[in-house]
């Protein structure tokens, strides 16, 4: 098992950054990574995910050219770089783990996070 822990949300304006960061903890950081976002009376919905390499990276395309995803093995961490942020990007923001991006972007989720708070405001 992995247990993932996300700090870093918060209230911004919109135009403004910010960055969302997920620690892992448990078995060997061997799995792709992700992040979601669930915003009230709406579906849980993936932002960007990773691969384990870090060589690969996939994106929504509401947030592709806006956001950043990146990892650090050595600190088994995943971040989340979200500039030119917009309301339509408050949400609460999940970390992922699971086996490859493919399964990630089709929601196939190992192991959640239990999300961060991120609110843009007009």
């Amino acid at each position: 098992q992995v247990q993932l822990v996300e700090s870093g949300g918060g209230l911004v304006q919109a135009g403004g950054s910010l960055k969302l960061a997920c620690v892992a903890s448990g078995r060997t950081f061997t799995y792709a990574m992700g992040w979601f976002r669930q915003a009230p009376g709406k579906e849980r919905e993936v932002v960007a995910a990773i691969s384990w390499s870090g060589g690969d990276t996939s994106y929504a395309h509401s947030v592709k050219g806006r956001f950043t995803i990146s990892r650090d093995n050595a600190k088994n961490t995943v971040d989340l770089q979200m500039n030119t942020l917009k309301p339509e990007d408050t949400a609460v923001y999940y970390c992922a783990a699971g086996t490859t991006i493919q399964a990630i972007m089709n929601n196939r989720v190992s192991n959640w996070g239990q999300g961060t708070q991120v609110t843009v405001s007009s």
